[in-house]
């Protein structure tokens, strides 16, 4: 009974505005997807250790998306600090008609990520991790693909770093210095 209070709990978090990119839990709902759990073997003289890794995503499904990993003993343990950690990496990525301002590349070692934006009712063609970032910041029509390592990990770690570099319009005018016309216009 005491767990599932934990995760109601967990779910009302809020989010308030830290600086540029990064945010901190404060002020909005945020819902948690789990996106891999993974058995960790440790041998030592006495025996084999089993100990659990867990890699969450957490998101207002609006723009707001943050990733994390956990590690227990039990997987409710690891999810539940994955879950956690994910709500201290929260970010802010701008997004334009539920799909993404302009093509992006983003890695993470040996994971390579591809997201395009996508017409109106193509929806989230993406595959299994990139799949669960996409839909938590919000994104409902985009095309994506995942090159080189599958790895769960590196695969949210590289479709983060490619959200982390997208700019829409309003973004580029105050780093140019013009107003958001210009930057249409020329």
């Amino acid at each position: 009974m005491l767990k599932v209070q934990e995760k109601a709990d967990c779910n009302s978090d809020k989010i308030m505005a830290k600086d540029k990119n990064n945010l901190k839990a404060g002020d909005i709902e945020l819902k948690d997807r789990l996106v891999a759990v993974n058995r960790v073997t440790k041998v030592t003289k006495g025996g084999r250790t089993f100990s659990f890794s867990a890699i969450a995503v957490v998101g207002n499904e609006n723009g707001i998306v943050g990733h994390g990993l956990g590690k227990s003993l039990e997987v409710p343990g690891a999810i539940q600090k994955a879950i956690d950690d994910a709500k201290k990496n929260i970010v802010k990525i701008p997004l334009i008609n539920g799909t993404i301002p302009h093509e992006q590349y983003g890695k993470y070692s040996g994971a390579r990520v591809f997201i395009k934006p996508a017409s109106s009712g193509t929806g989230v063609i993406a595959g299994g991790a990139m799949r669960a970032v996409l839909e938590s910041v919000g994104i409902h029509d985009v095309l994506a693909k995942s090159k080189g390592s599958s790895n769960p990990h590196n695969v949210v770690k590289a479709t983060m770093n490619a959200l982390l570099q997208l700019r829409d319009a309003r973004m580029v005018a105050k780093d140019r210095g013009i107003d958001v016309q210009a930057v249409f216009n020329g």
